[in-house]
């Protein structure tokens, strides 16, 4: 069984998944992900942070944050390796979407990068399209931005 639990981005388990995630970015990427964070960015009502645990074990992480008003950004989405193909991380990307829309929001947005073609998969099969740049990574070549206009839940 699949089950959504909210938890603070600095909880140990967040910390482990998240230090799996930024690893992988180092041999996709060369270096890990330096986009500024406050894990308090994290807590509601402005953000949630969620890790997915699968019969028993923690096996994803997602979490979003309010960016600017009306708009949310959705990041560190990871699953493990052992865990991916299952469909997770769609799960994981609806219950962010549903969260971010049941807080008001219009809009959500978020960063990728060419070396996670199944990111980039995931993102457009669910209705995400092409955004702007913005962050730190807004002149990186390989970076990708996306985003969503949400129904109010």
């Amino acid at each position: 069984m699949f089950v959504l639990e909210p938890h603070p981005f600095d909880h140990p388990q967040s910390v482990q998944l998240i230090d799996e995630l930024q690893a992988e970015y180092l041999v996709r990427y060369g270096t890990p992900d330096e986009t500024p964070i406050d894990p308090g960015e994290f807590d509601p009502p402005a953000g949630q942070f969620l890790i997915g645990v699968l019969n028993g074990d923690p096996v994803a992480i997602g979490g979003w944050r309010q960016l600017r008003p009306g708009v949310a950004e959705i990041k560190r989405m990871y699953v493990v390796k052992q865990a991916r193909g299952l469909g997770l991380a769609r799960r994981m990307l609806a219950a962010l979407e549903s969260a971010v829309a049941t807080r008001g929001f219009e809009q959500v947005i978020l960063m990728t990068g060419t070396e996670q073609p199944e990111a980039i998969a995931l993102y457009e099969s669910s209705g995400y399209e092409s955004a702007e740049a913005y962050g730190i990574y807004a002149g990186e070549p390989n970076a990708r931005f996306y985003q969503k206009r949400l129904s109010r839940e």
